[in-house]
């Protein structure tokens, strides 16, 4: 599936207008339009990573380099689309401050031991 296709199914399902899409990416309307048709064949890795975290996916899946997590995010998969999750959250986290990561990785190991010390349900 071509760029463009990927990002207006991924429009399509999240039920968004061209105008709401660009002004969550910070872009325009005509540029997100020129992308979807294939027109603009060359879109900034910033701006591929903005329209993958506004979508919830990964970039891999989003530039076609994981097509079939991506057929199966787009039908739904609760699965595939934890695994996506995880995926964009790893890549946020490296763009993060040392200190913020440490923070990050605290209130995880608070998380996880919460749950083996939490009653079961």
């Amino acid at each position: 599936m071509s760029l463009g296709a990927t990002l207006r199914k991924l429009r399509l399902r999240k039920g968004q207008s061209l105008q709401q899409v660009a002004d969550a990416v910070d872009a325009s309307k005509a540029h997100i339009w020129e992308l979807e048709i294939g027109k603009s064949r060359n879109p900034s890795i910033d701006l591929l990573t903005r329209l993958a975290d506004h979508y919830e996916v990964s970039l891999a899946s989003l530039v076609g380099e994981d097509p079939k997590a991506l057929e199966r995010i787009l039908e739904g998969d609760p699965e595939a689309s934890r695994d996506d999750q995880l995926m964009r959250m790893f890549r946020q986290l490296q763009s993060l401050p040392t200190e913020d990561r440490g923070m990050i990785d605290h209130i995880i190991r608070g998380m996880i031991e919460r749950r083996k010390t939490a009653p079961k349900r």
